[in-house]
């Protein structure tokens, strides 16, 4: 298909894309969405783990909709890392999702992350994508709760 999509119409690349043009999108895909699935009814959970001085030393931001709690980002820093608190951010956030009234939660993460954490805490894999990046994979586990 070449530049002109159809008569009038065209088609752009845009490194730098204002935000009204990525709002258009996404407001049309949530639309689009939610007509299809129902109400979204997303809410996002957002956990810190804070130093005294109220530095953050890592925390998990995820998002529940549809019965489902995804988490996106589970981080901590280097040195705050084999002393549980990954399991305690992971714990808190399925007990937020419960009170939400979700019933599984699912992730992703790569197999230079730390896939065993997840299984370890009974999540299962239902997903993977090899050679993402090269030499590695992209993994997907899902957990009912």
């Amino acid at each position: 298909m070449s530049e002109e999509a159809l008569p009038g119409i065209r088609i752009v690349e845009d490194a730098q894309p204002e935000f009204e043009a990525v709002g258009a999108i996404q407001r049309g895909l949530h639309n689009y969405n939610q007509e299809m699935g129902g109400d979204y009814d997303r809410e996002p959970v957002t956990l810190l783990v804070q130093d005294e001085e109220g530095h953050t030393l890592g925390g998990l931001l995820g998002l529940t909709f549809w019965g489902w709690l995804f988490i996106d980002w589970l981080w901590l820093a280097p040195e705050q890392r084999g002393k549980r608190l990954g399991e305690a951010l992971l714990n808190r956030a399925e007990a937020i999702a419960r009170g939400r009234g979700c019933r599984n939660v699912y992730t992703d993460t790569f197999s230079f992350q730390a896939p065993g954490f997840w299984q370890r805490n009974g999540y299962v894999e239902f997903g993977r994508l090899d050679d993402m990046p090269a030499g590695h994979a992209r993994i997907w586990f899902r957990k009912p709760l």
